[in-house]
């Protein structure tokens, strides 16, 4: 531990997640935790949405497959050269690193966000497995341009379904990780023979059918926007900004023996962001030959998208159970993260009843499906929002040497409001933003400008208000 100790301050542990100092070498794990944890995370509810979804926005054949790869080998070279290796370094939560950068008061502020995003995305989860657990009861699933709870029967199965969820979620990361382990093999199975009694009820034989299912895409279905070859990129690349990019799996590595557990990201992005998201858009694919689905295209409709019975459809119970479990494998780490962020709020509270608190938000959130089908949309917001921040952590790592800035300035120096770094996010989001917006530009295009200016102008107010203090 004493190499640590000239750039970190131990603290008390209070909530027995090692949350205010570095893990200790006796709790370091191997690569095989954070592979089962990927691939169970990333092969999971999201995946049952966004595969669909993306034919929603009409993607060809070309688009979806090349860009899917190119997007998420990004993805897992941000893990592996940024999160990982900074984590391995200092073995500290995101939240705990930002507020030796930042100061206290300045991260109550990133830290609410973050935590309520995550909440957000872990209520989308919640409703994918209630689409599942509703289905011996005949409730009416979710339509595309739903926003609020459409009845009784769904918001009661909601609410069962995150409260067993915020449970297993608030036992820890141990907890957290073994259930990955154990779910993630039956779900990737579950992903594997939907795609494979899809293709059958479609008809594939030869690969050039298989090309065929989006051919040379099409135009986009009613209120959604159409994605070309560099949507598919950026997007998938920035799927997860705020995890890579945006540093929050700091909290997930600092527990890795060495960087080189960040290659295992590769499990999740492509058993699950390829494998799994190419398979449930085949679900959909054969959904949308059904005689309901064309009812609603006839009518101007988007037909919805709802992973249970979509699931069901193709491999029957085991489908049901799948999507259960995946909602499960994708909430529970989020809420898990989103935990951390309020205990860096109320650092007295235990990381039980802060996972519990994050765990209740994500619950009502789920009652909502815009969350869920607006999921695209939602995730490129987040990602924009959290990314800079995570350039901050990345460009003092690096380069504070030759900024010839103070590592950990906020601590070092015993303030509570770093303004170099609000000054850095605030003009890097407010600027790209606002083009996002005059200009209609897709807002992942906006992220990776975003997330190096916002670094680069850190380095510069730091140098200016570091020699003026």
């Amino acid at each position: 531990m004493s190499q640590y100790n000239q750039d970190v301050e131990i603290t008390e542990n209070v909530g027995g997640e090692f949350e205010r100092e570095p893990v200790p070498q006796s709790k370091l794990k191997g690569w095989k935790s954070f592979l089962g944890m990927y691939a169970g995370e990333h092969a999971a509810g999201t995946e049952f949405m966004i595969g669909p979804l993306f034919l929603t926005a009409g993607v060809s054949a070309f688009d979806l497959i090349i860009g899917l790869l190119l997007g998420n080998l990004m993805a897992v070279l941000s893990w592996r050269f940024l999160t990982a290796e900074i984590a391995v370094k200092n073995r500290l939560t995101l939240y705990y690193q930002l507020e030796r950068i930042c100061g206290k008061k300045l991260v109550i502020g990133y830290n609410l966000a973050n935590g309520i995003l995550f909440c957000f995305l872990a209520g989308a989860m919640i409703t994918v497995s209630a689409t599942a657990v509703g289905i011996p009861f005949d409730m009416e699933m979710p339509k595309l341009t739903d926003t609020v709870p459409n009845g009784m029967t769904w918001v009661i199965i909601v609410i069962l379904v995150g409260a067993a969820i915020s449970l297993i979620a608030s036992k820890g990361y141990d907890t957290v990780s073994k259930a990955a382990n154990w779910m993630s093999p039956l779900i990737v199975l579950a992903f594997v023979a939907c795609g494979v009694v899809a293709l059958s009820q479609l008809g594939v034989k030869s690969f050039s059918d298989f090309w065929d299912i989006w051919g040379e895409g099409s135009d986009p279905f009613p209120g959604q926007l159409k994605y070309t070859f560099w949507h598919v990129v950026i997007w998938s690349w920035f799927a997860n900004a705020a995890m890579h990019v945006g540093m929050s799996d700091l909290s997930v590595f600092r527990y890795a023996k060495n960087a080189s557990s960040g290659w295992t990201t590769a499990a999740g992005m492509y058993v699950g962001h390829y494998m799994a998201w190419i398979a449930a858009a085949l679900l959909y694919a054969v959904y949308l030959k059904s005689p309901e689905a064309q009812a609603f295209l006839s009518n101007g409709d988007a037909p919805p998208v709802a992973p249970g019975p979509l699931a069901n459809n193709a491999i029957g119970i085991f489908g049901i159970i799948a999507v259960v479990l995946a909602g499960w494998t994708t909430a529970n780490p989020t809420i898990y993260r989103a935990g951390l962020a309020f205990q860096a709020i109320m650092p007295k509270l235990s990381t039980f009843w802060v996972t519990i608190l994050a765990g209740t938000v994500a619950t009502i959130a789920g009652l909502f499906p815009a969350f869920a089908m607006k999921l695209l949309g939602f995730v490129a917001l987040y990602g924009f929002i959290l990314a800079p921040f995570g350039a901050v952590i990345v460009f003092e790592h690096f380069f504070h040497k030759k900024a010839g800035i103070v590592k950990n300035y906020a601590a070092v120096a015993n303030i509570n409001f770093n303004k170099a770094v609000f000054m850095a996010w605030g003009i890097s989001f407010g600027l790209f933003y606002f083009i996002s917006i005059q200009f209609d530009v897709f807002l992942s295009f906006v992220t990776l400008p975003a997330w190096l200016l916002c670094g680069i102008l850190f380095l510069v107010f730091s140098k200016s208000f570091q020699v003026k203090g």
